[in-house]
C-alpha cells in the first residue's frame, strides 16, 4: 500500500461505493458502517502522507507514473507537493466527518453513501493528478454525485439549486476543456516530441510552441482557465449558484461544498494558471486583487443582510475566499503562504459552522436567526462549540482564522496598499454579522417554544471536536501547515515573479 498510497487514497472510497451497491437497501446500519470505513482509510493514509512528506524540497513526491492511453500520450500521473498535501488532508478529514454527520439520513441511504464516496474519489483525484487530462476527468467526476446529492436529498428548491450548480460548473468546465486542448496541441513532450498532457512539461516554457508564446494567446488561455476556476471559488460575478446550493443541500454536502469544492478553484489557479502561464499571471495580478476585494466586501455585506443562518454562512464563505484571492494576487511570500493557509483554515472553520447550523436545524426544523433566542442556557455545550467556530470565522487572535488573514494583509499591503485598506473593512463587517447572529440566537430572552431542545449529542460532538482542536492548534501554532507548503509556494513565486 505504501508504494501506491495516492491510488489507495483516491480509489478506496470507490471500492467502498461498489460494495455498498451490492448490499441490501434495508441494511442501513451496515451501509453506513461500510461508508465510514471506506472514508476512514483515506484519512489514515492522508495522515501517513502528512508525516512522511519531505518538507525540504519543492519536488513532486509519492509519484505514480504509468502510460494510460499511449496514442494520445495520456498518462496515469499522480504526485503531491506542498500545495496539494494540505488539500488532500483536508479532503480526507472532511469526507470522513461528513459520513458520520450523515448518519441520520434515512432517505435512500444506499444511494446517498455511494454517491458521497464517489464524490470523495473525484475530489482526491483533482488534488493528486499531474496529467491535465486525468485532472479534468476527476474534475468532471465530482459534478454528477454533487448534482444528485443536492437534487435528491436537498430542501424544497433542490431541483433548481442542483441544476444551477450543474450548469454553472459545466460552463466553466467547457472553457477549461478548450484551454486544455490548446495547451495539449502546443506543448511538446521533450522525450517523444509529441503532444502531451503532462502538467510538468506544460509548466516548462521551453516546451511551448511559437503560437503559444504569443502574448495575446497566453492572455486568452489564462482568462479561459481562470473563469473555469473562478466559478468554483466562486468569484463575483460567478457566485450566484453558491447560496442556492448551500441553502438547499443537506448539511454534510454543504460542508463539502464550502470546505473542499471552493478550494478547488483557487487550487486550480495556483496549480495550472500560475506555473503554465506565469507572464499572464503577472498581467492579471491587479484585476485578481480587485476581484478579491470585491468578494470580501460584497460577500460580507450580503451576509449581513441574511436572516437564514445557512445563507449567512454561505455568503461569509464568498467573503473569506476573497482574502485567499488577495493573497494569491501579490506574489509575496507572506501573501501566497497566507492564502493557502487560509484555504485550509477556512475549510475547517466553515465545516464547523455548517455542521453547527445542521445541529440546530435537526432540532428546530428551521434556520431563521430571529426565530431563536437564549439558546446559550438551553444548549450550553452546543453554544460553546458553535461560538468557537463563529469567533474563528471572525478572525479572533488565537484561533486559526486570524493567522491566514493576517499573513494575507502582511503580504498584500506593500503591493496594493489602497486595496488592502479597503479589504480590511471586511473584517469589521464580518465581526458585525457574526456577533449579530451570536447575540440573536444564543443570548437574550429565551424563546419558550424551544425549552425542550436537547443539547448536542455525542455523535455530533464527534464531528465537531476534531475540527475545533485544529482551529485552536493552528491558531496558536500554524507551523505544521506552513512548513508543509512553504518551500513549494516560494518556488512558485520564483517561477511566476522571477
Amino acid at each position: 500500500m505504501g508504494e501506491h498510497i495516492l491510488s489507495w487514497m483516491i480509489f478506496f472510497p470507490l471500492v467502498g461505493a461498489a460494495v455498498i451497491l451490492f448490499l441490501p437497501s434495508g441494511k442501513k446500519e451496515v451501509i453506513r458502517t461500510v461508508a465510514a470505513a471506506s472514508a476512514a482509510v483515506p484519512l489514515i493514509l492522508a495522515v501517513q502522507l502528512f508525516i512522511q512528506f519531505d518538507r525540504g524540497t519543492s519536488a513532486i513526491q509519492f509519484v505514480e507514473h504509468y502510460t494510460w492511453i499511449k496514442t494520445f500520450n495520456i498518462e496515469y500521473f499522480m504526485g503531491v507537493d506542498g500545495l496539494s498535501v494540505p488539500m488532500v488532508l483536508l479532503t480526507a478529514l472532511l469526507s470522513f466527518i461528513c459520513i458520520i454527520a450523515s448518519w441520520k439520513i434515512e432517505k435512500a441511504v444506499k444511494g446517498y453513501m455511494a454517491l458521497f464516496l464517489l464524490l470523495e474519489t473525484g475530489m482526491m483525484g483533482v488534488f493528486c493528478a499531474l496529467d491535465f487530462f486525468l485532472f479534468y476527468i476527476f474534475w468532471e467526476v465530482m459534478l454528477l454525485p454533487m448534482y444528485f446529492l443536492i437534487g435528491v436529498w436537498g430542501g424544497p428548491r433542490k431541483e433548481y439549486a442542483a441544476i444551477k450548480f450543474f450548469l454553472y460548473t459545466l460552463a466553466g468546465s467547457i472553457l477549461m476543456l478548450l484551454a486544455m486542448i490548446a495547451l495539449y496541441l502546443n506543448v511538446k513532450d521533450p522525450v517523444t516530441g509529441g503532444h502531451t498532457f503532462n502538467m510538468l512539461y506544460m509548466m516548462d516554457q521551453s516546451n511551448h510552441s511559437a503560437w503559444l508564446n504569443l502574448v495575446h494567446v497566453r492572455h486568452i488561455l489564462f482568462v479561459g482557465l481562470f473563469i473555469g476556476f473562478a466559478i468554483k471559488v466562486p468569484i463575483f460575478p460567478f457566485h450566484t449558484w453558491l447560496p442556492d446550493a448551500h441553502v438547499e443541500a443537506p448539511t454534510a454536502v454543504s460542508v463539502i461544498l464550502a470546505g473542499v469544492l471552493l478550494k478547488m478553484g483557487t487550487y486550480g489557479i495556483l496549480r495550472i494558471n500560475y506555473p503554465m502561464l506565469p507572464d499572464a499571471s503577472l498581467w492579471f495580478s491587479l484585476p485578481l486583487a480587485i476581484l478579491g476585494v470585491i468578494n470580501i466586501i460584497y460577500g460580507a455585506l450580503c451576509a449581513m443582510a441574511q436572516t437564514d443562518m445557512k445563507k449567512l454562512v454561505a455568503y461569509s464563505s464568498i467573503s473569506h475566499m476573497g482574502y485567499v484571492l488577495l493573497g494569491m494576487a501579490v506574489f509575496t511570500e507572506a501573501g501566497i503562504n497566507g492564502a493557502v493557509l487560509q484555504m485550509f483554515n477556512h475549510g475547517t472553520i466553515t465545516a464547523m459552522l455548517f455542521l453547527g447550523v445542521g445541529v440546530i436545524y435537526d432540532r428546530a426544523h428551521h434556520r431563521e436567526i430571529n426565530g431563536f433566542g437564549g439558546l446559550g442556557l438551553q444548549m450550553p455545550v452546543y453554544t460553546s462549540v458553535f461560538s468557537l467556530a463563529l469567533f474563528a470565522a471572525l478572525g479572533l487572535p488565537g484561533l486559526s482564522g486570524f493567522i491566514g488573514e493576517a499573513m494575507v494583509f502582511m503580504g498584500a499591503f506593500p503591493v496594493y496598499r489602497t486595496l488592502t485598506i479597503i479589504a480590511a473593512l471586511g473584517l469589521i463587517i464580518g465581526a458585525a454579522y457574526i456577533l449579530w447572529m451570536l447575540q440573536r440566537v444564543f443570548l437574550g430572552p429565551r424563546n419558550t417554544k424551544y425549552d425542550d431542545l436537547p443539547d448536542i449529542s455525542a455523535r455530533e460532538l464527534f464531528t465537531l471536536i476534531p475540527l475545533a482542536m485544529i482551529v485552536l492548534l493552528l491558531g496558536v501554532y500554524p507551523m505544521p501547515v506552513l512548513n508543509l507548503m512553504k518551500v513549494t509556494l516560494n518556488n512558485l513565486i520564483k517561477v511566476v515573479a522571477g
